[in-house]
């Protein structure tokens, strides 16, 4: 998959990513030390990794230099290839839930009789409805309102002032209100009936009473609803409730007006999670202007619990998630480009808080990343590829270095049809040999017709492979063949 990435990255840009060698002649810091085959196993210090292989040294500056991509302005236009900054401002814990719209409780108006009586004149026909503030709702004939009446055309008569105002008193506190009382003190004549009226606008939410019914004080007659204002209750799971704040910023939409949005706040949260569904109820409010809003209605909200500011945050299509890490190209500007890992925090819609390795102003790819992302982590294998060659290539010259040693033997015997020879030697201390007989493979170089058995030699060996080899056999002046 990765070469094929790179095949159309390369077909794109015309370019492609040559491994770079590593300098070892100059003084370098090393950083840290890495597995060939992974370069997330970083160590202190030089060792093995866990398939078995030699570390290798990362140095100062090698980072930018393995993963940095390359290419012209005019490709970067025609991957289409859009970039965005990082800064700093508010960010808010996002909790995306549903809610359901019910009347505002602070605004309903609940009707009850302060005398037992009778309905007349029942003006309101069904639930629903709409009254007005001042609205006539019904009339009710009651003894008692009959007798507070009479009792206070008597206190006129008698003109005692005291007496007057005590059976005002009494009734206003029986509901009848002071349009009715004037009208009394100025006509003198008792009414039978006496109107009722709503307290507000609103809606009848309920209705209790039919014409003629037989009602108490302890009887609801009707309750009118304000809807200018609407409550609804959104459900936050559990282990979201600690994030919901009082005066959070909420926003509200319904399926039965697409694109349109309200505002409110969380107004207040109950003390106590649904038994049943588990969920934490947090009351908001919003204005409803025009009465859209309906009681029952079903709502998507978005609660903005919890808000931080100064968060440095990027746009979330920015972010490359590997499951363990994540990482952002950051461009760098003369179409070079960089991959960097990043630590992140809270996400919030479409931007997310990045807390580690990026800084305010730094400009971040949110389009065609992922391409580049591939070709920056092929150009730093083949830079790891070419760096272990090189280590490989060097070891090896090291290794071969160490293995060849020089000796001083007697020939014990000449095989020239096997380009064998065996030699009796003396301790050879480069190789750790004590002094002992063994059989070795002759180079072709030499010419074995010039020596004969016993004859002292100073010899060269070499390991090829598992087996050591004569390199040179030279005899000891004076005692080989001239």
């Amino acid at each position: 998959m990765k070469n094929s990435l790179f095949a159309i990255l390369v077909a794109f840009s015309g370019t492609a990513v040559m491994p770079a060698l590593a300098d070892d002649s100059g003084e370098k810091k090393i950083l840290y030390w890495v597995a060939p085959m992974d370069p997330g196993y970083r160590r202190d210090a030089p060792g093995k990794s866990p398939m078995g292989m030699d570390l290798i040294p990362v140095y100062e500056d090698a980072e930018a230099q393995q993963s940095d991509v390359h290419i012209s302005p005019v490709v970067v236009q025609n991957l289409g290839i859009r970039t965005s900054t990082a800064h700093l401002g508010e960010l808010s814990r996002l909790i995306d839930t549903v809610g359901y719209i019910g009347y505002d409780e602070s605004r309903l108006a609940h009707i009850h009789m302060r005398v037992s009586g009778w309905i007349e004149g029942l003006r309101v026909s069904s639930e629903g409805e709409s009254v007005k503030h001042g609205q006539r709702l019904f009339s009710i004939y009651s003894p008692d309102l009959v007798n507070a009446q009479e009792e206070f055309l008597r206190s006129l008569s008698s003109g005692n002032k005291g007496l007057i105002q005590a059976s005002r008193e009494r009734l206003k506190a029986l509901g009848i209100g002071n349009g009715e009382i004037t009208a009394l003190e100025k006509y003198r004549k008792v009414q039978q009936t006496v109107p009722v009226y709503a307290p507000q606008d609103g809606v009848v939410s309920e209705l209790n009473v039919r014409e003629g019914m037989y009602v108490k004080p302890d009887s609801n007659i009707m309750t009118l609803a304000d809807l200018s204002s609407i409550w609804l209750i959104a459900e936050v799971f559990e282990r979201q409730a600690d994030w919901v704040r009082v005066g959070d910023k909420a926003e509200m939409t319904i399926p039965y007006l697409p694109g349109k949005v309200w505002q409110g706040k969380v107004e207040y949260i109950y003390p106590s999670l649904d038994a049943k569904t588990r969920t934490l109820m947090a009351r908001l409010r919003f204005d409803n202007p025009g009465e859209s809003l309906k009681p029952n209605m079903y709502a998507r909200v978005k609660l903005y619990a919890s808000p931080r500011s100064r968060v440095l945050t990027i746009p979330m299509e920015a972010l490359i998630r590997t499951g363990t890490r994540d990482r952002v190209i950051v461009s760098l500007g003369e179409g070079r480009f960089n991959a960097v890992e990043v630590l992140t925090g809270i996400e919030s819609e479409d931007r997310v808080e990045i807390l580690d390795g990026l800084s305010p102003g730094d400009t971040v790819v949110v389009s065609g990343q992922f391409l580049l992302d591939s070709e920056a982590s092929l150009k730093g294998s083949f830079n790891r590829m070419s760096e272990q060659s090189v280590k490989e290539s060097s070891g090896s010259t090291d290794k071969a270095s160490r293995e060849m040693a020089k000796g001083r033997g007697r020939i014990v015997s000449l095989l020239p049809e096997q380009h064998m020879i065996k030699l009796k030697h003396d301790p050879i201390p480069a190789l750790q040999w004590p002094a002992m007989e063994m059989m070795f493979i002759l180079d072709d170089r030499i010419d074995v017709t010039a020596f004969a058995e016993g004859d002292e030699v100073i010899f060269e060996l070499a390991k090829r492979g598992n087996d050591f080899h004569v390199l040179s056999l030279k005899a000891v002046q004076g005692e080989g063949k001239p």
